[in-house]
Formats: C-alpha cells, structure tokens, sequence
C-alpha cells in the first residue's frame, strides 16, 4: 500500500485573483504543507483567500537541499502544494526540480491547471499559435546568450520570451540585430488593470520604448523565421557552388555517394540524372 503523500503542482494568478480555480483554493486549504517561491508575497495570497496552511520556502537558491527535504516529508504521507510567485509552477521556476526529484523518488505528481504568463501572452498575441518555442528569459552570461540568439535565427515557431523592465530596450536591440526586423508582439501587466498589448516590429519596439519607459513584466511574442524565405536563400547558397563542391557538403557527412547525389539533386531541383552529367564532365 502507497503510504506517501503527493505533490500538487497549483497555479496562482498572474496579476487579476479572480483568476484563481476552486479547485486550487480547496487544494490550498486541504494540503498539509505549501511550499512557496516567496513566502512573503504568497502570503498575501493566502490572506486574501483566508487560507492558513502552514507555509515553507522553496526557491532558487535552495531548490536542491530543500527538495530532499520535502521529499521526506512526502514519504511520511504528507500531501505539499506548491506555489511560485506567479502562475504555473515549473515554468522558468525551481519547481521544475522538485518535480524532477519527487517522479525519481516515486512521489504522486499532480498539476493543477491555471494560469501561466506565456500562454496568455501567446493568445493574445496576433501571431501563430499553433507551433511556439517558449525560451523564457535569455541568459544573462553573455557566451550563452550569443549561442541562443544564434539558434533563434532560423527558429520557425514562435518563440516567447520574457524581459523585465530595466532589460527590455537592450533586448529588443539585440533581438533586432540577430534575427532582422520580426514581428513582435510586447504583453505587459497581463491581466492587471493597466494590461497593455502592443502589436509592432522589433525596430518600431525599440523606437517606441526610447521615447517611453518600459513599466511592468513584459512577455515577447515574435514571429518565427519564414520558411519559403529560408528556403530561397538555402536554394541561392547551393546554386553558388558547383555541384562537386554540393555533392563534398554531403560526402563530408559520411553520406554515401548515391543518397548525396540524390540530396544534391533534390537541393537544386534538378534530376540525378544531371549531377551524375556534371559530375562527369567536372
């Protein structure tokens, strides 16, 4: 018989508390431990919906420690919801490694749906939904970050990413030399009462907020690379080579000569048939 409690995973609002779920609230009101991002913020949360379960830390700096030690609290048969300061927890959050943890401890996990910035934002947005790259916030170290702008060059999903305020024009900066002039969408205050979504390019951004001061949490919905315009300038790199220098890209590959010459073929929108005449008469 399973003696160990089970880790409820609860979705808090991201700024409006009517967003909040009953079931939430009776989760909340029914655990035996809330382990909270920030207990001082989640406090006024739970004030504000009278709940008095008793409240622990878990946060970035002791996800790791302090995962263990509510895993052994789960093993004793407790049941922890746990909280971040706002929205789904395990979105760009510590919680992603308590929940690592509690699976390989074999802890019950639940979620408890509700709301999360950067599906709000992506609703909202005008750009597509249907495939999405959510990156969070961009690394601060500076090698990594250049390594990330460089895999978003030819990302073709929307991506999602999050700013706060005093990064947002060096951002929108960076994003504009690295990816060329996307669209964009900037969500602030989502859900709150000044709640702004502004529908622009990143250099119509980057001008708007030189003249104005970013204000609040900012998601950034940009528009993915276009794929017919990857392709014609995949198309333009291959027609520049001859089709020996084509068919080496390949072979370098380890490709054996006969799919390459089939690639090759494909590539140029020719038959094999002319790069097995090429390939001769070079």
């Amino acid at each position: 018989m399973d003696t160990n409690g089970t880790l409820y995973l609860c979705a808090t609002p991201i700024g409006n508390l009517e967003d909040i779920t009953y079931r939430v609230l009776r989760t909340l009101k029914e655990v035996d431990i809330i382990a909270a991002e920030d207990t001082r913020n989640s406090v006024k949360l739970l004030n504000h919906f009278e709940i008095r379960t008793p409240m622990t830390s878990y946060h970035e700096y002791n996800k790791i420690e302090k995962a263990y030690r509510l895993i052994d609290q789960l093993k004793q048969g407790k049941n922890i919801a746990l909280i971040t300061d706002a929205g789904t927890p395990g979105i760009s959050d510590p919680g992603e490694e308590l929940v690592r943890i509690a699976l390989e401890e074999g802890i019950a996990v639940t979620s408890l749906p509700g709301a999360a910035a950067c599906i709000t934002a992506l609703t909202m947005s005008g750009q597509p939904t249907r495939r999405f790259a959510f990156e969070a916030f961009l690394p601060r170290e500076k090698k990594e970050r250049r390594k990330i702008l460089e895999e978003l060059k030819t990302e073709t999903r929307t991506i999602i990413l999050y700013e706060a305020p005093h990064h947002l024009a060096a951002t929108l900066a960076e994003l504009l030399e690295a990816l060329g002039n996307r669209s964009v969408t900037l969500c602030r205050e989502l859900t709150k009462k000044y709640e702004d979504v502004r529908k622009t390019t990143l250099d119509g951004a980057l001008t708007y907020y030189k003249n104005h001061e970013p204000r609040g949490e900012y998601v950034l919905v940009l528009a993915g690379r276009d794929r017919r315009e990857m392709e014609k300038e995949q198309q333009k790199s291959w027609e520049a080579m001859s089709i020996g220098e084509h068919m080496a890209v390949y072979e370098a590959q380890e490709i054996p000569r006969k799919e390459a010459m089939k690639l090759v073929a494909k590539d140029r929108g020719i038959s094999k048939r002319d790069v097995y005449q090429a390939l001769l008469e070079s």
